[in-house]
């Protein structure tokens, strides 16, 4: 029945139960406050009284005669009647009763036990209970003109019962509780409305489900994901994110500071601009990151970054890029094939049996030199691969592809892997090959340069075409900016870049108009001396 009460009704009910509990322990506290008062109160009016009869002359003089309670008792009982006391009892230096409200006990010895200090000439107050209820007695001492003491005053107050102090301030106590209700319901109203406002006016349930959700959709995800506050502090490391960064413990509410080492991973999420996609080095892993301010009613409250360990989605690329390359060489081989048929029957149906011959033996030569050279030199089979479809793509186009025969390849450098070469290599040779469009060259001409060693990775393309504007040079490598038009999307230069960068290297373009571009690549094969943070 409960699970159906809504959560602001709940909110409401605690709040004003805190409240009237808190009023209730209030009311205890303050009541006995005020019967400790009452009770003070009492002492201190005793010990007036008794100092008033202590020194009345009469008092003094008739303790010393033998029956002076006669005179002394009526004496003492208007004073208690002026102070509003319940008993006054007078005893002289021997503890005869010279004042006692019964009258029977007047001439007797007193055998109370808690009057001792007063026949020291001290004054206190004490408690007794009775049958009739407790009493509250003030001692005081009756001295002399002389100051020597000569007897006692003991005057007592019945202690009133609680109810009855409480019902001197029955109209305040209505009043506070009155207004303390008041401010409470409202006050709890107002809190229960603002958390369910800032709950989305969900209920605990479904609050409850949508954590559990959100966790578990979290640790699914197959990238790493980390939400920060606005200081800093963690409140979301997946373990995906864990496991690429090298994390074991729970890290939820730590400073991200304290847990990534890695300065330029630092600084991205703590700074507030938007990142898609951007490479970035974190000590031997390349990570492809995108980050978000989060923000609740157009306000910024933090920062969320979901990041994926690059040579994962190398991986998936070097397939689907293998997959395209071989689809594509298979296309021109066909092409190429096709076309040497043709010419091979066409010298047939000529009688140039030899021609064709020596036609088939040519270009079997020509294959196999550039397979053998490609296997030998190049020891990557996607590069090797892609290098051959190219040179057949350029026969297809016109184009001769011609290859550094120095070019040697034997392993990548430290930061770079073979889909980044497959992705630079091919890049710049159908940017080559699109440089032809604009302009008419009688022998369109792409030079490749390949040449790896222990110390660099060295590539060089190089082309014969309409070239690039001078101020426009440092624009193309620019994200987004493209000389081709709808034809082109900006990234392949940029990319390029990006990723020398990311491997410490170098590049450098040289294009004159109407003349080529020469694009040239620096790969250091080691990360000695590397600037990139480590975690």
């Amino acid at each position: 029945m409960a699970k159906n009460i809504p959560i602001k009704w709940k909110i409401m009910i605690f709040s004003f139960g805190i409240v009237f509990f808190s009023i209730t322990i209030a009311g205890i506290i303050a009541a006995g406050k005020l019967y400790d008062q009452t009770e003070e109160r009492l002492g201190e009016r005793g010990l007036i009284t008794g100092r008033t009869v202590a020194n009345l002359p009469e008092v003094q003089q008739s303790l010393s005669e033998s029956e002076g309670w006669e005179k002394i008792n009526p004496i003492v009982n208007r004073v208690r009647t002026i102070n509003d006391s319940d008993y006054i009892v007078v005893l002289n230096s021997n503890r005869i009763r010279y004042s006692h409200p019964v009258e029977e006990k007047l001439g007797t010895i007193s055998a109370g036990k808690d009057e001792g200090a007063a026949f020291a000439e001290h004054s206190y107050v004490s408690k007794a209970k009775g049958e009739i209820g407790v009493s509250i007695r003030s001692f005081v001492p009756i001295m002399n003109a002389e100051h020597e003491q000569i007897g006692v005053v003991i005057v007592g107050n019945m202690m009133p019962e609680l109810g009855t102090v409480l019902s001197s301030i029955k109209s305040e106590l209505a009043l506070i509780a009155i207004l303390a209700l008041g401010f409470g319901s409202g006050g709890s109203w107002l809190l229960a409305r603002r958390i369910k406002e800032e709950t989305f006016h969900l209920e605990p349930h479904e609050i409850s489900r949508l954590l559990v959700e959100r966790t578990a959709t979290f640790e699914a995800m197959n990238e790493g994901v980390i939400a920060i506050d606005l200081d800093g502090n963690t409140m979301i490391f997946n373990e995906k994110a864990k496991r690429i960064l090298e994390v074991t413990e729970d890290v939820t509410g730590l400073k991200v500071s304290s847990v990534i080492r890695s300065k330029q991973l630092l600084s991205v999420l703590m700074t507030d601009h938007r990142l898609q996609n951007e490479e970035m080095t974190v000590g031997k892993r390349v990570l492809l990151i995108s980050k978000v301010p989060i923000r609740v009613n157009g306000e910024k409250v933090g920062a969320v970054a979901v990041f994926q360990d690059r040579t994962e989605v190398a991986a998936m690329a070097e397939e689907l890029t293998g997959v395209k390359n071989f689809v594509e060489a298979l296309r021109v081989q066909n092409h190429e094939s096709l076309n040497r048929l043709h010419t091979i029957a066409g010298l047939i149906q000529l009688d140039e049996k030899e021609k064709a011959l020596d036609y088939v033996f040519e270009v079997s030569q020509q294959d196999e030199d550039l397979s053998n050279f490609l296997s030998k030199r190049i020891n990557d089979f996607r590069i090797s691969g892609l290098i051959l479809s190219k040179v057949r793509r350029g026969k297809e186009l016109g184009v001769e592809v011609m290859i550094d025969r120095n070019s040697i390849y034997k392993k990548n450098p430290a930061l770079v892997d073979s889909h980044d070469l497959v992705l630079i290599i091919g890049n710049l040779i159908e940017n080559a090959f699109y440089s032809f469009n604009r302009v008419s060259q009688e022998a369109p001409l792409v030079h490749l340069s390949l040449i790896s060693d222990d110390h660099f990775l060295y590539l060089s393309v190089e082309d014969n075409g309409c070239g690039i504007k001078e101020e426009l040079q440092e624009k193309v490598l620019e994200r987004g900016f493209s000389t081709k038009g709808e034809d082109g999307n900006g990234l392949g230069l940029y990319l390029i870049k990006r990723t020398v960068e990311r491997a410490n290297g170098k590049m450098s373009l040289v294009s004159r108009v109407g003349e080529g571009t020469n694009i040239e690549l620096i790969i250091p094969m080691s990360t000695e001396g590397s600037e990139h943070d480590e975690y």
